[in-house]
């Protein structure tokens, strides 16, 4: 059956987020912040947090493990909106020339529920969507498979009788894309919006050159 729904990530896809624009600030050394980040403030611990772990927990937990970086931990979510650079504006146009078609968009996004607030209020885009999946709201995250149900059941709701092979979703992490395509989605692994573009097309959308 010819795809009819796509659902986007967010973070690298949609809105540009970045550690480093925080701590270059903080680190302007580049390979102790490239350490810190690596050895410390960890993606594997964000995601914890963007599965449902209070952030006070979360921080206290990893200066209870590195007490000497006490200070650059608390400033991860402390300063959270500094790793914001606004929204990046080719995938928003995707949306655009999506929404244009009449296609059904959706969102599912590995995320706090403590920051999320912050980025829908400051980026309209995040309301054009007609339902989202935030990780830290439903307490899994990508690419646990039953993200995957639970976003395929909130999606039906809204298209009732659409089947998994009608789906696309749009990641900039290749292992989500793979997982979508595990669930019987059409994984699109973002790197540019050109790119993801010429796949939309591929798969029968109409999203312009």
């Amino acid at each position: 059956m010819k795809p009819k729904v796509v659902v986007f990530d967010f973070g690298g896809v949609l809105i540009d987020w970045n550690p480093d624009y925080l701590y270059r600030k903080l680190i302007p050394d580049p390979d102790e912040r490239r350490r810190f980040l690596t050895e410390v403030c960890t993606m594997d611990w964000v995601v914890r947090q963007d599965g449902g772990q209070p952030i006070a927990l979360g921080t206290e937990e990893l200066i209870g493990r590195f007490p000497h970086e006490a200070d650059r931990i608390r400033a991860f979510y402390e300063r959270w909106e500094e790793m914001i650079g606004g929204v990046i504006d080719e995938g928003v146009r995707l949306v655009d020339r999506l929404e244009a078609a009449g296609v059904p968009l959706f969102g599912l996004t590995n995320w706090s529920d403590e920051t999320f607030p912050y980025a829908w209020e400051h980026f309209g885009v995040l309301r054009r969507f007609r339902d989202i999946v935030v990780s830290g709201r439903v307490k899994l995250v990508k690419p646990d498979p039953r993200i995957y149900a639970e976003t395929y059941a909130r999606i039906e709701r809204h298209v009732p009788g659409v089947a998994p092979s009608e789906i696309v979703f749009i990641d900039d992490n290749v292992k989500n894309a793979h997982a979508a395509a595990a669930a019987g989605w059409h994984g699109i692994h973002h790197t540019d919006a050109r790119a993801t573009a010429a796949k939309l097309r591929e798969l029968g959308f109409a999203v312009g050159e």
